[in-house]
């Protein structure tokens, strides 16, 4: 009896998108087929999860099955997005050490005493029992609130220029290279940070711009080889715990920065900016060796993988054109035409109502979480009164525990969906909503607690923490609207987004501006939960999780000269 065509590969289409899909994928399918209901208890059973999606490693194989090439690929994507991450906020916490506080003048004479939080020994409940909180540090620079928020805002201005362009030769050269010098830039300008701060102020700005430069084709390039790699059922997941990389990152850097900054090895602050430098040239020597662009690139991938991963995402998209596909297979060993970079619709896609609606929100948590990344480590110091390493340590805890509840919320989204509790589209807005509006509502409760140091850990750390809901949320979207474009579209949304990474310091040191007090705190926290919600708010009305039609389209350029002729779609 020939196998059936529900088996573990065919299950993400099947189950997911429907009979139409698996027929199309399966070929012509015949009376007897739609008779076999042996078959299509099979395939309930496979819908139901009464059956993995993974087959067990007796059935593959393979003695080392349960370490896959593609959990290689993940595990060092995971890496470098930590090592990317720590360099870039550990200067958030080592400014605290480089600025000398008691140097700039603030104007809160004329303000009221309970306006202020009082100083460590004056509160007997305050942590001081459990951490230091010390006078503010005398560091070598003099700059005030406003040349602070440039400083940090400065590696925006290159990160956002990168999206675009790191997507879109992702897409055309691969990922690997892509992701691989990105991460290779940044670390290089990492080791020069020191010598540039000391050197003149301006050129500190050129170094951070040229860093966020290198680390600006990160996200879109690991986007673009997730929709290579990753089968559908499986995407939430697994591009939660790669991209979680970037809070196990901040959460490395930031209490080891703050405790090299109070130490006099290599001098102190500057060590961080070496140690994290030199990390990612190691981290970039292992990527270049252990990962490929795409399966049918790596030599060491096994068939059996290599099958099923290829035959998952061949089930999700079975709109692809055949001949295109088969053209593509020839031409895979060959070097990509750069002629093909204009080879988009980008017309059509800057045009797309869901796109938006994922730059709009991306927008608002983006400006969120800066406020949280770059800011809270002067909230910490200039008014809770935190010494620089209880500051680091305890900025670093909502990170940890974003990244579990990333996590978490990400294998309870597959599984919903691999259960068909939920549709594709209700779980993006849903968990995005989860992401968006519960860690405004903790950034509202810092307001209402006011100098309480246990509640503001816990409005960061608990409340906050669901903010990694975002991988099962608008971050898979873009794979959804355009697998094709993927990468592309990601670099837009985050470039977009990531000018908050330069606004938000920018806007929160006009709006201190010499004014260390809670009233224009509170400002900057109403400002960054109401940009959240709002841009949410856009995402539940405008969302889709269908594939536009501009995607089903083939490039219009780029390609042979006559093949689009002879070119049908597969319905």
């Amino acid at each position: 009896m020939p196998p059936h065509r529900w088996t573990d590969e065919t299950r993400d289409a099947s189950c997911y998108y429907g009979n139409s899909v698996a027929s199309a994928a399966g070929g012509a399918s015949s009376d007897a087929d739609d008779d076999d209901t042996e078959a299509d208890d099979e395939r309930q059973a496979f819908c139901s999860g009464d059956r993995p999606l993974i087959r067990a490693a007796e059935e593959l194989g393979q003695a080392d099955s349960w370490l896959q090439t593609r959990h290689i690929f993940g595990l060092m994507g995971f890496l470098g997005f930590a090592v990317v991450y720590a360099m870039r906020v550990n200067l958030s916490v080592a400014i605290v050490a480089m600025v000398n506080q008691t140097a700039i003048p603030h104007s809160n004479s004329s303000v009221l005493a309970n306006d202020t939080c009082p100083t460590p020994t004056s509160n007997g409940t305050s942590l001081g029992t459990f951490w230091r909180r010390l006078p503010p540090s005398e560091g070598e620079f003099v700059w005030d609130e406003a040349t602070q928020g440039l400083v940090l805002g400065s590696f925006f201005y290159g990160y956002v220029l990168t999206q675009v362009p790191g997507g879109r030769m992702a897409e055309l050269l691969g990922g690997k290279r892509i992701y691989g010098y990105g991460v290779l830039i940044t670390a290089i300008f990492t080791l020069l940070t020191p010598l540039a701060a000391h050197w003149d102020l301006p050129l500190l700005v050129l170094v951070r711009i040229l860093e966020g430069m290198g680390e600006g084709v990160t996200y879109p390039a690991m986007h673009a080889m997730l929709a290579h790699w990753i089968p559908p059922l499986e995407r939430n997941k697994f591009a939660a715990i790669v991209y979680a990389g970037s809070n196990i990152g901040t959460v490395i850097s930031m209490p080891l920065t703050g405790w090299l900054c109070s130490q006099d090895f290599l001098g102190g602050w500057p060590s961080a900016f070496y140690i994290f430098g030199l990390l990612g040239l190691v981290w970039f020597a292992c990527w270049m060796y252990l990962v490929y662009d795409k399966p049918s690139d790596h030599p060491r991938i096994s068939r059996k993988e290599r099958a099923y991963i290829e035959r998952s995402l061949q089930m999700q998209q079975p709109q692809l054109l055949v001949e295109e596909q088969e053209q593509e297979q020839d031409e895979e060993q060959q070097e990509p035409d750069l002629a093909q970079l204009d080879d988009i619709p980008w017309r059509s896609l800057l045009g797309s109502v869901p796109l938006w609606a994922i730059l709009l929100t991306q927008c608002g948590q983006s400006w969120a979480f800066y406020t949280q990344l770059t800011e809270l480590p002067t909230y910490m110091s200039n008014i809770l009164h935190f010494d620089i390493q209880s500051n680091a340590l305890l900025n670093a805890v909502p990170f940890l525990t974003s990244w579990f509840m990333g996590i978490a919320c990400s294998a309870l989204a597959d599984w919903m969906l691999a259960r068909r509790y939920i549709t594709l589209l209700n779980s993006y807005k849903l968990w995005n909503t989860i992401a968006s509006v519960v860690p405004s509502l903790g950034l509202i409760g810092i307001i209402y607690v006011g100098c309480d140091w246990v509640w503001v850990t816990f409005m960061l750390a608990g409340v906050g923490s669901f903010g990694g809901a975002v991988y099962a949320g608008n971050q898979m979207n873009h794979i959804a609207l355009s697998p094709r474009y993927a990468g592309t579209m990601y670099g837009i949304t985050n470039s977009a987004a990531n000018i908050c990474g330069f606004l938000a310091p920018y806007v929160i040191g006009l709006i201190i501006n010499h004014r260390e007090t809670l009233t224009q705190w509170h400002i900057v926290f109403w400002l960054a939960a109401g940009l959240n919600i709002a841009g949410n708010f856009i995402y539940l009305i405008f969302a889709s999780a269908d594939e536009q039609r501009w995607s089903l389209q083939p490039p219009a350029a780029g390609r042979a000269s006559g093949s689009a002729a002879g070119r049908t779609l597969r319905i």
